[in-house]
């Protein structure tokens, strides 16, 4: 018995290693826990009474199930009128790459007609709305204003509202839903990788956000959606919860998926992320950051067609072990992107035209080139977050993180 203390001393050093130095490493929480949650899809106690007799459109994709079924295969066995899918980016099956335009289809299982909500066409039209009664949302969202599912949602309830039809919106958990934080996205620069006025992390499930688009005013001409939001049972914003099925080609774990906001400001950058890697939104680097203690090399897969530096040895950080990642951590890693920045030989080719667009404004950049460091910067988005916060709390369907 005199071995054990050694033993888990050890364990500890292991555990507290990571290819990072010291002062990258964030304090983890500890008020996260885990939940047993009903989806909103789940309750079909709740919603099914809504639908019979209708014809039914659903925005699906690969994470709209009933347990293992897909909703749409449940609706249709349970002998509901489906008459359209419409599908957001990365496809009704979740395949595609970010950015790929993805053409109308039909369903191969069911028959029924597939309208792609991507590439030319983000908007439902009269067109597509034409003999639909109620329109059923249900894709699992990750609570990052960049992740396009949200502006998937708010041109389906602004085409909703325009032609009268009612929309209804099935709940899922955020996986990032236990803090908010970054900077704030300003009015001109809104696009479909941010629309709103909200942070990076905006802390609500896809229902709550939902509730803020429609009761801000925020659809066009500040119309409003026949909404109604089928909830979650069980959640609330301080749950662990990790995603039964990837949301996307290239957050395939959980941990990309809390990475993923911190990491995905570098695709605005010269700076790669691992996509046509095992582990996207785990790792970084570039063929030049020769002070990284990880190497990578991209190559052309399912999801990641031609990655940047296809082929090419990329030196880096694999940050998978960071506290970053973890449940409980609060806020966006920037330490990152800043030594990324100042240790890349070329720091005028750094940014590129996008990343203006994924931070919300040129200010995160300007502070970056200026050398700000990055209390400076986040102290610079207190005033906004104070502001957000109050109305966000105007739509929380669940209790919320401390």
């Amino acid at each position: 018995m005199r071995t054990l203390p050694l033993i888990v001393c050890i364990f500890l050093i292991f555990q507290g290693c990571s290819s990072q130095p010291v002062s990258n490493r964030v304090p983890v929480r500890q008020d996260v826990h885990a939940c047993v949650i009903i989806t909103g899809a789940e309750r079909t106690d709740i919603y099914f009474p809504w639908l019979s007799g209708k014809r039914i459109a659903i925005v699906a994709n690969q994470t709209s199930l009933i347990g293992h079924t897909p909703l749409v295969d449940s609706l249709v066995h349970a002998r509901f009128r489906v008459v359209k899918i419409f599908s957001p980016e990365h496809g009704f099956r979740g395949t595609e790459d970010a950015g790929q335009e993805i053409g109308n289809m039909t369903d191969k299982v069911t028959g029924i007609p597939i309208i792609s909500l991507y590439g030319d066409h983000f908007k439902p039209s009269e067109g597509d709305l034409k003999g639909v009664d109620v329109v059923l949302f249900d894709i699992q969202d990750v609570g990052v204003r960049f992740f396009t599912y949200i502006s998937t949602l708010t041109y389906v309830m602004e085409a909703c509202a325009e032609n009268h039809v009612p929309v209804i919106v099935l709940d899922r958990p955020d996986p990032n839903g236990d803090y908010a934080d970054g900077p704030m996205l300003r009015k001109e620069y809104a696009s479909f990788v941010g629309l709103h006025p909200v942070p990076i992390v905006y802390g609500m499930t896809i229902g709550e956000y939902a509730e803020m688009v429609n009761g801000e005013g925020w659809l066009k001409n500040g119309m409003k959606a026949d909404l109604t939001v089928v909830p979650l049972k069980g959640y609330d914003h301080s749950c662990r919860y990790d995603l039964p099925v990837k949301p996307s080609p290239n957050l395939p774990t959980a941990n990309a998926v809390r990475l993923y906001p911190s990491l995905a400001l570098f695709e605005g950058t010269v700076v790669s992320v691992g996509r046509g890697t095992a582990h996207p939104f785990e790792v970084y680097g570039h063929p030049k950051y020769m002070t990284g203690s990880y190497t990578f090399t991209p190559h052309s897969m399912p999801g990641a067609k031609h990655p940047p530096y296809e082929g090419v040895a990329c030196y880096g950080f694999n940050v998978s072990g960071s506290s970053a990642g973890e449940p409980g951590n609060k806020r966006i890693e920037l330490v990152w992107l800043i030594n990324a920045y100042r240790f890349l030989p070329d720091s005028a080719t750094f940014f590129n035209a996008y990343f203006d667009k994924l931070a919300g404004s040129d200010e995160l950049r300007k502070d970056i080139i200026a050398g700000k460091s990055e209390e400076a910067i986040r102290e610079s988005w207190k005033g906004d977050m104070e502001g957000f916060r109050k109305i966000r709390k105007k739509y929380l369907l669940y209790p919320d993180f401390k």
